[in-house]
C-alpha cells in the first residue's frame, strides 16, 4: 500500500517547481500539482512505480504543457514571477531575459506535445537521453530526434529573438 501523504511530502516540492516554472502562475501551478498526483494515483493503481521522481517529473511536465496549451487563448495572461533584482544585470538585459523566457514558455505550448516534453526534460530538468527514454517509453535515438525537432520548432517560434544576420554592406566609394 502506497503512503500517499509521504509521496506528496517527499516529492511535492519537485512537482511544484516544475509546474510553476512552466505555467508561471500559482493557481495554474496548483491545478497542475493536483492533476499530477491524480495521474500518479491512477498510474500506481495499474502498475508498480519504481522511481517516483522520474514518474512525477514526466507527469508534471505533461500536465503543465497541457495547461499552457489551454491558456494560449487571448483571454488568459500568465502572471510574471516576482524575482529579486540582481544588481549585476542591467534592467534592459533583465527585461529582455524575461521577455524571452515568456516567449519560450508560450512556444512550448504551441509545438508538438512529445517534443515539448522531451525539450523540458532534457534542457530544463537536465535529464539524459537514457533517462528521458525510460520515462517516456521511447528509444534513446528517438529522444535525440525529438529533441532536435523540438529545438528546430522552437527556433522557428522564437526567430524574432534571433540576432539579425549580418547584411552585406554596400561598397564604399
Amino acid at each position: 500500500m502506497i503512503d500517499w501523504s509521504e509521496v506528496v511530502r517527499e516529492h511535492g516540492p519537485l512537482v511544484w517547481r516544475i509546474a510553476l516554472r512552466l505555467v508561471r502562475n500559482e493557481p495554474d501551478a496548483a491545478d497542475c500539482f493536483q492533476a499530477t498526483f491524480l495521474a500518479a494515483f491512477q498510474l500506481a493503481a495499474r502498475e508498480s512505480v519504481r522511481h517516483w521522481p522520474a514518474v512525477l517529473t514526466r507527469l508534471a511536465t505533461a500536465r503543465s504543457i497541457e495547461r499552457l496549451r489551454s491558456n494560449l487563448g487571448p483571454s488568459r495572461q500568465a502572471e510574471p514571477l516576482q524575482e529579486a533584482a540582481d544588481p549585476r544585470i542591467s534592467p534592459v538585459d533583465s527585461a529582455n531575459s524575461a521577455e524571452l523566457s515568456e516567449a519560450l514558455r508560450l512556444a512550448l505550448g504551441r509545438i508538438d506535445d512529445i517534443q515539448a516534453q522531451v525539450f523540458c526534460l532534457a534542457c530544463l530538468d537536465e535529464l539524459s537521453y537514457r533517462e528521458i527514454a525510460r520515462q517516456l517509453g521511447l528509444k534513446e535515438s528517438h529522444v535525440g530526434v525529438l529533441l532536435h525537432r523540438a529545438k528546430a520548432a522552437l527556433r522557428r517560434e522564437l526567430q524574432v529573438f534571433a540576432p539579425e544576420s549580418p547584411t552585406t554592406t554596400e561598397a564604399r566609394p
